[in-house]
């Protein structure tokens, strides 16, 4: 770095790389990471999206956590957001279910119906 223009445009880079409320391309995976997610497990369940997302390089999916989402007794709670769609939740997930969430969902397009909110509602009734 040899000059303040050279600064300001690294400065620039980096805000807009990290800059979460910029228009992005591509699926958000959002993990509920509040403490009652915690305690359920959602940890592990962030590392497995990680995982999966990184080996199979999707490089147009950005895993990210949040505070609780609401719901504390269904967590771990998963939150896919694909620009056109309607949001997807995903509750009582853990490690062993990321795969095919990753595969089927973020990958084909296709929801993992007996994964999600509305799945597990209609099972209390």
């Amino acid at each position: 770095m040899k000059s303040l223009e050279e600064l300001e445009e690294i400065r620039k880079k980096t805000l807009e790389s990290v800059n979460i409320r910029t228009e992005r391309q591509g699926t958000r995976v959002v993990v509920g990471m509040g403490t009652c997610g915690i305690a359920a497990g959602a940890r592990p369940v962030l590392l497995a999206f990680l995982d999966e997302v990184s080996k199979r390089n999707l490089n147009n999916v950005i895993v990210t956590q949040t505070g609780c989402i609401g719901v504390c007794r269904l967590e771990p709670m998963v939150e896919i957001y694909t620009p056109g769609e309607e949001k997807v939740t995903y509750v009582k997930v853990t490690p062993d279910k990321v795969s095919k969430i990753v595969s089927n969902h973020i990958v084909n397009g296709q929801i993992v119906s007996e994964y999600t909110i509305g799945a597990y509602e209609e099972e209390e009734r």
